[in-house]
């Protein structure tokens, strides 16, 4: 994402309806998310685009703490009209493939309400694993969450990055 694409994203993560029933309600001032204060983890924004250009999600790449050093998540979110339509899945396989191809790291992982079957879905389609429960998380109202990954070794090779139109 780009600076001019700062007003879209900040209307985006200030409506629960758009960051769906399974994230905290949080209010990001664009400052906040400009200098990239709205979290303590580095942040890198990216669209979910359809083929026409067209803005229909978002999904971020971060640096998170579990007492284990820092690890690589991912997080998405689509427009409720978008979703189940299966590009969600292909954008998370693109996420990884430019993960994988771009960093030296040996896994990719995602946390999820136990709740959202739908980023169960998501997760499983595109090759990762659940690990376990994470009981009590930060997120929102205490909640269970599970924790997905996927492991260099499991991926192998680019998924998304290597098709070409026909």
């Amino acid at each position: 994402m780009e600076k001019e694409d700062l007003p879209l994203l900040q209307e985006w993560m200030n409506n629960p309806r758009f960051m769906g029933e399974y994230q905290p309600i949080t209010q990001w001032s664009r400052t906040e998310l400009e200098k990239g204060e709205a979290s303590p983890f580095e942040w890198k924004w990216f669209f979910i685009e359809k083929k026409d250009g067209g803005k229909i999600g978002s999904i971020v790449q971060y640096n998170s703490y579990l007492g284990l050093g820092k690890l690589l998540e991912i997080g998405y979110a689509l427009l409720p009209s978008e979703r189940g339509k299966g590009c969600c899945t292909e954008a998370v396989q693109l996420m990884v493939d430019y993960l994988f191809l771009s960093m030296d790291v040996s896994r990719v992982q995602a946390t999820i309400s136990i709740k959202n079957k739908a980023s169960e879905r998501v997760l499983e389609k595109a090759g990762f694993t659940r690990e376990g429960m994470i009981r009590k998380t930060s997120r929102g109202a205490r909640r269970d969450a599970y924790l997905y990954s996927i492991l260099r070794e499991e991926w192998k090779e680019p998924k998304i990055l290597t098709k070409t139109e026909k």
